[in-house]
Parts: structure tokens; C-alpha cells; sequence
């Protein structure tokens, strides 16, 4: 007899340690209880005396009465099996007669009903599966199993076995309950056979399992919102026990459509999604992988259901990219697409399609397969390889353009020499594709066949879909056509209507005209766009770097900068990528403030993720083929970026926030400090600005409002900013010589070391940056170019400002000393202006400094 693993081998209340019973009253009258309870309900046949032990015992479920949690868990863990065993044994027509009013009836069953569902359902298994032959018995147990899977009382069952486990697991039981719960339609076909119940039967029974599934998920979910742990393992074992046993249609037919309407707009139903798939046993990957794709029915939603599995999993794969494209050829067609474009879909798993496309190519362009493997086969590869063909790019087919050659060389002479019509007619078409996207430019490859129904179908499968189809969500037309059909005329109606057509000779023109009238103020009319603006950072990546639709590709840096800032999560995911494709984005169309745009979105990818960043842009600086103006934006971007950082939140969001321009607040100090420039350097307004705190004053006038306080983001990243710039300035490049001919990118180079430092201000890491700035000012200070040495003066006035003056005394004498001497002779003999003005605010700052040591050291 089978009995709950969660009962321990002693667990009869006969049996009950004395000990035990000595050390816990109340758990010792918990099994006093019991046994009387089953002693009552063995010999007793008083009706009033048998409901009043059932009550006593209905209370340890749940009743008015609520005992101490020890009592209800002693109770439900060890004695519940053996009270449902007890009641089946009872079972009989005579017994439930004793209460002619159905309360005895309905008290029993509450007891299967309310109780824990695990134990219940093996109890009720068990009593079906060992009644002989067709009796009361058997038949009250399978109705009452019929209202236990109405109920939904295997959601419980699964949600049970969900929930995170405070008591040890015993795999032996879970393996009980799963055999159980997948095999029913077959254990009560056997044990029913002609009185079976509707319900039972595996096309209804599966389908309820499948709902089953979905609601457990439901509470799965629920749990991760109430940051409560869980596993769907069990889940997932069920799910692949069906797959297994061939119900996979059945079950997924439920399952599938409900998670694609969950999944569509939350992060936490895919990340379920994915773990349930994830935790399928390795020999039940195939048949649920195999299912997940029968009935997914678009790419997307293929990808939503299991993310990069098959990135992860080996086995997952092979069945993805080897077992169903090369093994099985019984697939459909948009089974085919669906899975190929769920490769396609992610930028990780799109070499796998390259990889996948060279492979089917290989098996193409290979003899012996031509000769051997059947014509459904070799229709089905052709088929992968033209979807393959319709998902990859320009580039990624020029990357391996040789190879697709070959293949295609190999596999149409095979086909040619073929003395089959179909086979010859596959080489054709599928040469003809493979020419066209290989070498669009040439003459096209042409060949002589029949227009029948399997080539038109091949020739569409060839056909790129048109930009967001894949992401449309259903089979109608997509959002993006609409927008454009619907807009269409109004263009040409405003045209019309405010440029005067030309009039045949002789007409009325002149006596028609309306110049009289006041012309509609249209200044604050917006142009309509037929692009829908890109709401995740994916998009506007993929928008950037793929899209031809102008305006799709303009409505992404439009919106690019508010995106980053919005999701930072997710512009942390690929912000090294998006900080690449931006540097060396260029202006395909007239768009206004392109270069704003473009800027303002490369600084909110490094604010929001300034180590990778800074990193990429700082290696990116000495990098080979880069133009100059790339490098100064990389310059700029840092420097600007670092301003955001150091700057107090409540700052942060106005500039973030603020209209545009709000993010280029820092542009025109680093535009007053180009050659030529007659504004404000920014250093003079940094250098004033401090001298003016350190000014101590009788009268200050109103009183300021005073920001408000707070960490300098700065302070932990500052050296990834800083440092790199320093390391190679001094080595030639064959494109690039700082110290030759590319003076002005020295010169910003210079300014951008003394925002940095000054930004740096309070930092952790000032003292080393300040005595690493003035090492570099050390090398250049007898630069000729003008613009170099101001940028060089105004890194010392930055030194000054940041490094506190007990460590620049303490730290760095020596330096000081010998910039000292430099300062003067610049502040004296400089043929510029602004150098010796420069040097006379470094020599002021260096006064102050030792003015201030001289009244802390003295008494």
C-alpha cells in the first residue's frame, strides 16, 4: 500500500515515541485524538457519535476552532493519510445511510476536498487503482476524484510542491506524485474501463492540466512579487513527462497561447517562462522543445517563451539547430520560420544562425545527400536555408561570402546532374537566392523552370518581411502600415491648398485670387511621422544600426537619450554596444541638431554606465582609424558625462528632464575653450568662482538658496576617466601623433585632463590624478602651440582647486616648487595674453595656499 514519504517510517499514532510524548503534551493529544478518532470510526455506528470525531478532526484543517500550529501540522503531516484511509475503508452504502440528511456524505468528502491535496490524491489513486472489478466503492471515488480536478485542487497539489520547502524533501515522494498526476488518464482507464468518466480521457484530461499548469505559474509569479523564493521544478518535470508521453498538442494547446498574452508585456512572466523550460529533465528537452515550437506561432513569442536557452543548454542546442533542421523533416513551414527566426530574433544567438545557415549548405551542396535523402528532405533544407537567407543581413552574408559560394558552386552542379525535375528545380531557385543577396550589384543568376506552386512558395520564403513584422503581435496588418496609409493625403491636401496651381491661359485666376486673406499661422504644426517612435533601448540599437527607414532611424536618436535614462537596467545591458554604434553614427539625412542628439545620448550611456564606458571610450581615444573630430567627441562625451556625475541629484534630474539643450549645459564651456573663442574660458569661470568662496566679505546681499548635499558620483569612477588619457599620449600613431601634427587634439586633451581633475574635487582619488596631471604638465610645459599651454595652465589652476592643501604640501613639494618656478617665468615672458593671465591666477592660488599653511602652523 502506498503511503506518504512525508510520514516517517514510525509515523502510526500506535507507534508514537514516549519520549516524544513526554516532551510535547500537545502534540501527544494530537495522536490521542487520533487514535480514538479511528477507533470511533472502526466499530462505532452511532451517527451523532461518527460526525462529532469527524468535526473534532475537521478542526485540524481549518475549522471554527483553530488549534496551535504544532497541533494542525502534526496533524495534516503524519495522521492525515491514515484518517482518509480509515474513511475510504468505511465507505459503503450502509455507512453514509446512517445520516439520511447527506451530512455524513459531505463531511467525508470535505475531508479529500479541504485537507492537503498531496495526500489526498495519492489517497484517492491508491483506492481507485486497488478496488477490484466495478463497485460503489470505486465508482463514489472516481466522481469525488472527478470534483477534486474540478476544483483545481492539482494546482494546489503543484503549488505545493512550488513553495520554497522549510521541512527535507523526499524525491521518492515527488516522483510518486508525478508519476500519479501525468499517468492518470491511463491508471483510471485500466481500472475503470467501460465506466470511465468523460474527464478522464487524455484529450480532456491534459487540456485541464495545462490550465492547471497556467494557474500554478500565476502563484509562482504572485510569490516573486512578494519576494518569496520558489521553484517550478515539479512544474517543469510534469510539463516533461507529458511532452514525453506524447500529450505535448494537448497540453500545450492550453499552455501556450495563455503565456504568450503573459509574457507580451512583463519581464517577470519571460524570466518564469524561461526557468520552466530551463528545468525540463535533459531527456524531455526534445519533445518540449519540439512542442514549444509546433505551437508557438510567431518567432517573438518563441523567444519571450524561452529566451537564450539555447545559448545555455548544449542539448537544447543541438535539438534547435540540428535535430529539427537536419534529423526531421516532417516540420511545417512557419514551424520552420518560427524557429529560425527565434534565431534570428537576438544579436546572441544570430551566429548560431550563421552557423546554422553554413551547415545546411554543406548537407545542401553534398552528393551523396542528393542522391539519397528523399525529396521531402531536400525540400525541407532548401526551405531552411532561403529562411535563413531572408533573417542575415548584407554584412553578416559578405563575412562569409566564400563559403556561401562554394556551397552553392557544389550544390547546383549535384542538382543539375539530378534526373529529377523537383531536385534540379530546388538547385535553381535556391541558387538563384543565393547569388542575388551574395552579389547584389552583379548581373542576376537566372535559370529556366516551372512556375509551379513549391517554387512561388520558395521565391516568398526568400523575400525579407518588411520592417517590424516580426514584432507585430497578430496576424493582421502590422501598426507601422497603418500609421502610414493613414496620413498619406494630408501632406498633399496642404500643399494644395496653400501653393496656388498652375491655371490654363485664359482663366479666371486673377479674379480668383485670395491673397486678401490672413495665411493660417501653421509655425507650431509638428510633421507627421509614418515611424512609431522605439520604446526600449533594443529597438532604438537595432533602429540605428539597421534600419533604412529614415524616419524610424530619426524617431531613435530623438528619443534615445530619455530611453537611457528611463531604463538603466537595460542601457547597462548594452551600453558598450550603443556607446560604439553612437561614436560613430553619421548624419544620413538632414536632421536637425543631429550632432546635439547624437552627443546627448553617448553622455546619458556614460552616465548611466561610466565604468564600461569610460573604458570602451578612453581605449577608443588611442585607437586605430578614428578621424579627429571622433576623438575630440569622445573628449567632450567624458568630460560632460563626468560633469553629470559630479553634479547633486536634484541637478541631475533637471538636466535630465529639462527641454532640450538641458544636457548640453557643459557645451559652450568647452566652446569657449577652443583657439579663437572670446567667451569665457571655463577654467577662469572655475578659478573665479573659487576665488570668490574663498573671499571673505562684510556684505553678501540676499541670501542664497543653498542645494542641496550629496555624494559625488564621480569619486568611484573618476580614475577610468583620467588615467587611460595619460598612458599613450607620448606614442605615435600611424594615423595619429599627438606630439606632431594633431596639436589641436592635444590641446583638448589638456582641457579635458583639467575638467576632470576639477570635477574631481573632494575625491578619494585627487591626490594621485593631481600628481599624475602635473608629471604630464611637467613633459609639455614648453609646447608651442598656444592652445596646448593654456590647457596645460589651466590643469594646474585644476590641481590647485582639488587637491586638498594639506596633502598638496604634504604629498607634493617638489612639484609644487618646480611648477612655481615655471608659473613665473610664464606669467612674465609668455607672448599670450591668456597664458600669462592663466599663470598669474595659478601663482594667486599658490599665495593663497601657502598663506593658509603659514596661519594653521602658526600659534
Amino acid at each position: 500500500m502506498l503511503r506518504s514519504p512525508a510520514r516517517r517510517p514510525s509515523a502510526d499514532s500506535s507507534r508514537a515515541s514516549p519520549l516524544s510524548c513526554k516532551m510535547d503534551p500537545a502534540l501527544s493529544a494530537v495522536r490521542l485524538t487520533v487514535q480514538e478518532a479511528i477507533h470511533t470510526l472502526s466499530s462505532s455506528e452511532d451517527v451523532g457519535h461518527i460526525l462529532s470525531t469527524l468535526g473534532t478532526l475537521k478542526r485540524y484543517l481549518g475549522g471554527t476552532e483553530d488549534p496551535a500550529l504544532p497541533e494542525k501540522e502534526e496533524f495534516t503531516t503524519i495522521h492525515f493519510s491514515a484518517i482518509l484511509r480509515c474513511l475510504v475503508s468505511k465507505l459503503s452504502p450502509g455507512w453514509l445511510e446512517l445520516s439520511p440528511d447527506g451530512q455524513l456524505e459531505q463531511l467525508w468528502e470535505s475531508f479529500f476536498l479541504d485537507g492537503p491535496p498531496d495526500q489526498a490524491f495519492l489517497v484517492l489513486m491508491e483506492a481507485i487503482e486497488s478496488t477490484a472489478g466495478p463497485s460503489f466503492r470505486l465508482m463514489k471515488m472516481a466522481r469525488l476524484l472527478e470534483i477534486f480536478l474540478s476544483k483545481g485542487r492539482v494546482a494546489a497539489l503543484m503549488e505545493e510542491q512550488c513553495r520554497p520547502q522549510t521541512k527535507p524533501s523526499f524525491p521518492l515522494f515527488q516522483e510518486t506524485l508525478l508519476s500519479k498526476v501525468v499517468g492518470l488518464p491511463d491508471r483510471l482507464g485500466n481500472s475503470l474501463q467501460q465506466d470511465n468518466l468523460t474527464q478522464f480521457l487524455p484529450q480532456n484530461y491534459f487540456p485541464l492540466l495545462g490550465q492547471e499548469v497556467v494557474e500554478v505559474l500565476k502563484a509562482v509569479v504572485n510569490f516573486l512579487q512578494g519576494g518569496l523564493d520558489c521553484s517550478v521544478s515539479f512544474v517543469s518535470r510534469v510539463l516533461g513527462k507529458v511532452c514525453i508521453q506524447g500529450r505535448k498538442k494537448e497540453i500545450l494547446g492550453v499552455l501556450v497561447p495563455q503565456l504568450t498574452v503573459l509574457t507580451q508585456d512583463s519581464c517577470l512572466w519571460q524570466r518564469v517562462c524561461w526557468r520552466l523550460v530551463e528545468q525540463v529533465p535533459d531527456r524531455a528537452v526534445e519533445a518540449v522543445l519540439t512542442g514549444l515550437v509546433e505551437a508557438a506561432p510567431r518567432p517573438e513569442v518563441l523567444s519571450r517563451l524561452l529566451g537564450n536557452l539555447v545559448v545555455k543548454n548544449k542539448k537544447a542546442q543541438f535539438v534547435m539547430t540540428r535535430k529539427l533542421l537536419f534529423l526531421q523533416y516532417q516540420h511545417t513551414t512557419p514551424m520552420l520560420q518560427s524557429l529560425l527566426g527565434y534565431l534570428a530574433v537576438d544579436s546572441q544567438r544570430r551566429p548560431l544562425l550563421i552557423q546554422v545557415l553554413k551547415e545546411l549548405l554543406e548537407t545542401w551542396g553534398n552528393s551523396s545527400a542528393v542522391r539519397h535523402a528523399p525529396l521531402e528532405q531536400q525540400c525541407y533544407i532548401s526551405k531552411a536555408i532561403l529562411v535563413c537567407l531572408a533573417h542575415l543581413g548584407e554584412p553578416e552574408l559578405q563575412d562569409i561570402q566564400d563559403e556561401l559560394l562554394a556551397s552553392m558552386m557544389a550544390g547546383v552542379k549535384c542538382r543539375l546532374d539530378s534526373s529529377l525535375p523537383p531536385v534540379r528545380r530546388l538547385g535553381m531557385i535556391v541558387a538563384e537566392v543565393i547569388s542575388s543577396r551574395i552579389h547584389p550589384e552583379g548581373p542576376p543568376l537566372k535559370f529556366q523552370y516551372e512556375d509551379d506552386e513549391m517554387s512561388r512558395e520558395m521565391l516568398a520564403l526568400a523575400t525579407p518581411g518588411p520592417a517590424g513584422a516580426c514584432s507585430s503581435e497578430t496576424g493582421g496588418p502590422s501598426l507601422a502600415s497603418v500609421v502610414t496609409e493613414t496620413p498619406v493625403e494630408t501632406p498633399e491636401k496642404t500643399v494644395d491648398s496653400d501653393v496656388p496651381s498652375v491655371q490654363p491661359q485664359g482663366s479666371d485666376s486673377e479674379l480668383d485670387s485670395d491673397d486678401e486673406f490672413i495665411p493660417y499661422d501653421m509655425s507650431g504644426d509638428k510633421e507627421l511621422k509614418s515611424s512609431k517612435e522605439p520604446r526600449y533601448i533594443r529597438d532604438c540599437l537595432e533602429a540605428l544600426t539597421t534600419s533604412e527607414d529614415m524616419e524610424r532611424w530619426e524617431a531613435a536618436l530623438n528619443v534615445l537619450e530619455g530611453l537611457v535614462y528611463r531604463s538603466p537596467e537595460a542601457t547597462r545591458e548594452v551600453s558598450v554596444e550603443l556607446a560604439k554604434v553612437l561614436l560613430h553614427l553619421e548624419e544620413k539625412t538632414c536632421m536637425a541638431e543631429f550632432e546635439q542628439l547624437r552627443q546627448r545620448a553617448l553622455v546619458a550611456v556614460t552616465v548611466t554606465d561610466p565604468e564600461q564606458v569610460a573604458k570602451y571610450l578612453t581605449t577608443q581615444f588611442y585607437g586605430l582609424n578614428y578621424s579627429l573630430r571622433q576623438r575630440m567627441d569622445i573628449l567632450d562625451v567624458l568630460v560632460l558625462a563626468a560633469q553629470a556625475l559630479s553634479r547633486p541629484r536634484s541637478l541631475q534630474r533637471l538636466s535630465q528632464h529639462g527641454p532640450p539643450g538641458s544636457g548640453t549645459l557643459c557645451a559652450p564651456a568647452l566652446a569657449s575653450s577652443q583657439p579663437g573663442n572670446a567667451a569665457t574660458p571655463d577654467w577662469q569661470v572655475v578659478v573665479e568662482e573659487r576665488i570668490k568662496s574663498k573671499t571673505r566679505r562684510f556684505s553678501k546681499g540676499c541670501p542664497r538658496r543653498e542645494l542641496t548635499g550629496g555624494p559625488n558620483e564621480f569619486n568611484s569612477v573618476a580614475g577610468y576617466f583620467f588615467f587611460p588619457l595619460l598612458q599613450h599620449f607620448d606614442r605615435p600613431l600611424v594615423t595619429f601623433d599627438l606630439l606632431g601634427d594633431d596639436q589641436l587634439v592635444l590641446g583638448r586633451l589638456a582641457h579635458t585632463l583639467a575638467s576632470l581633475m576639477y570635477l574631481a574635487v573632494n575625491t578619494t582619488v585627487a591626490v594621485p590624478m593631481g600628481k599624475a596631471l602635473l608629471e604630464f604638465v611637467w613633459a609639455l610645459r614648453f609646447h608651442v602651440d598656444t592652445y596646448v599651454r593654456r590647457g596645460l595652465l589651466s590643469a594646474v589652476s585644476s590641481v590647485l582647486l582639488s587637491v586638498p592643501t594639506e596633502r598638496l604640501l604634504g604629498d607634493l613639494p617638489d612639484e609644487l616648487l618646480e611648477a612655481r618656478s615655471w608659473l613665473a617665468d610664464v606669467a612674465e615672458k609668455d607672448v599670450d595674453e591668456d597664458c600669462r593671465e592663466l599663470a598669474m591666477r595659478a601663482l594667486l592660488l599658490l599665495e593663497r595656499l601657502r598663506d593658509k599653511l603659514l596661519s594653521i602652523s602658526s600659534p
